[in-house]
């Protein structure tokens, strides 16, 4: 009896998996909430006592300190700049892609819009709507609440600029391939008095005048490393004016090409046309009366 050998299959290849390290937008909402904070603290000169800054819209203090209030309420994209999820190459220079310089990609930053609510409190409501008219004046002076270099994470954890280098969010380069993280605010509609209402209830708050505010921001996902960039080759290109094998060459004087030679005219079969003429358009044909 004859035994058949049999092969074992070979073990099919597999691509490496890609490696990808943190989230680098992981804290940019908490960051842009504390740059708010930051903001309007810094550039508060009403009085000698700053206000306090607080996101819990229920708490309410028992002497005469100020109180501004922030709290965001609300995430959502932004239907106007909405990207697709392939894969694409991640804006950071570190080398040249000819020296094996490490390539990496990402999927497109997720844009945002973080809304703020913003009240005051005082113990008289004249100092209240004083301190409210400040926030409104103060806000309106931010045109961009955050700009600074746009900040990624490698995938060995190391946190780099768009140019390759340490992260530094104080950098300042005017060349285009460093790119900026632009965090803008402004003031927006976006609630009405009944959702208001229904909001300071919820939160067992009493109402007060308030303001809402938007902030658009890009959120970046995490970088997944490649060994180099793609090559790509093309066959030699034809030039334009060359014509194929077995078919006549046609140009103009230019240089530009003028397509096949049109056809010989032929004339219409039958007998010879006797003392017959074309009708203009715009002259009428002849009846008989």
């Amino acid at each position: 009896m004859n035994t058949a050998t049999h092969k074992k299959p070979a073990k099919e290849r597999q691509a490496p998996p890609l490696v990808h390290g943190p989230m680098s937008g992981s804290n940019l909402l908490g960051e842009v909430t504390e740059a708010l904070h930051r903001f309007l603290l810094d550039g508060y000169d009403i009085s000698d006592q700053p206000p306090r800054v607080e996101e819990n819209l229920s708490f309410t203090p028992k002497d005469r300190e100020e109180v501004i209030y922030i709290y965001m309420y609300r995430v959502g994209q932004n239907p106007n700049l909405q990207n697709r999820k392939r894969f694409r190459i991640a804006p950071i220079f570190t080398g040249n892609p000819e020296d094996s310089a490490p390539v990496y990609y990402h999927r497109p930053p997720l844009m945002l819009e973080l809304f703020y609510l913003v009240t005051v409190h005082s113990k008289f409501r004249s100092d209240a709507e004083r301190l409210l008219g400040w926030v409104l004046l103060r806000l309106n002076e931010a045109t961009h609440l955050i700009y600074r270099p746009r900040r990624f994470i490698l995938p060995d954890g190391k946190a780099v600029d768009s140019l390759g280098r340490p992260y530094d969010p104080d950098a300042r380069d005017e060349t285009e391939d460093l790119f900026m993280e632009k965090v803008s605010l402004t003031m927006v509609n976006d609630l009405t008095v009944g959702d208001s209402i229904n909001m300071f209830t919820i939160l067992e708050a009493p109402f007060r005048p308030f303001l809402t505010y938007r902030a658009r921001i890009a959120l970046d996902g995490p970088l997944y490393a490649s060994s180099g960039s793609t090559t790509v080759s093309f066959p030699p290109l034809r030039s334009a004016t060359a014509s194929p094998p077995g078919k006549p060459h046609h140009e103009s004087p230019s240089g530009r090409i003028t397509g096949s030679v049109p056809p010989p005219k032929r004339s219409p079969p039958g007998p010879e046309a006797h003392r017959i003429r074309r009708l203009a358009s715009d002259e009428p044909a002849d009846t008989e009366k």
